[in-house]
């Protein structure tokens, strides 16, 4: 991450969201780990309640044997889809969508991809250092920020859905959505934590906002 890129970001943010108003946190795919800090899971867990650390200030590596939760660590690209995911989605503990059958059609919309390094790395924007190289950039915010950065993401858009916000668990919409948007020449910006077993992990009147870098910068 280039510092003066950096530093424009954050007196722009400062200027017009407010000093206060919590920093993104960004992750990239590589094979060392950030300061020899690896999670490491010793039962169930949800990325987006470890993720609360992260927001906070301390950044951290994720690897394959960081997820508790198969849902986790398929979207992170670390396995494939788990097996039984379309009962478990409807008829099973979930329950968010009609039948087996819809659920198992809706699966296989869902993106999935292979991380390209041993492991996931999370900082806080104000924490990366010039060898960093985010692939997204994600933002925890209420929707007077998320409507300032709706607008930015379209401002030099026409297409009407360069924001979308697609049915997806909230792993999904932090990592594996614009994660494979950032692959693409005009990426969209992703919409999320509409997923009601990972509301409880986030504050009240927040969503996630993740956006590739490559966009980002034009935001900037």
């Amino acid at each position: 991450m280039k510092k003066e890129l950096q530093e424009e970001f954050t007196a722009k943010w400062a200027k017009y969201f407010g000093s206060e108003t919590e920093l993104p946190i960004c992750f990239w795919y590589s094979n060392e780990k950030v300061q020899d800090q690896e999670i490491v899971a010793k039962s169930w867990n949800c990325i987006i309640a470890l993720l609360h650390k992260i927001r906070k200030g301390t950044a951290a590596s994720f690897s394959a044997d960081s997820f508790g939760c198969m849902g986790g660590k398929c979207y992170s690209g670390f396995a494939g889809r788990p097996a039984g995911l379309n009962m478990f989605l409807s008829t099973g503990k979930e329950k968010y969508l009609k039948t087996p059958e819809i659920a198992q059609q809706a699966i296989d919309q869902f993106p999935v991809f292979a991380a390209t390094a041993k492991y996931i790395t999370f900082k806080r924007w104000d924490l990366l250092n010039e060898k960093d190289e985010p692939d997204v950039v994600i933002f925890f915010a209420a929707p007077d920020v998320l409507s300032g950065l709706f607008t930015l993401a379209n401002f030099d858009q026409t297409d009407p859905f360069t924001n979308i916000a697609p049915f997806s668990s909230g792993c999904g919409s932090v990592i594996s959505y614009p994660y494979l948007e950032s692959k693409k020449e005009n990426p969209k910006a992703i919409l999320g934590m509409f997923d009601v077993s990972a509301r409880p992990y986030v504050p009240e009147n927040t969503l996630s906002y993740a956006v590739p870098m490559k966009k980002f910068k034009n935001m900037i």
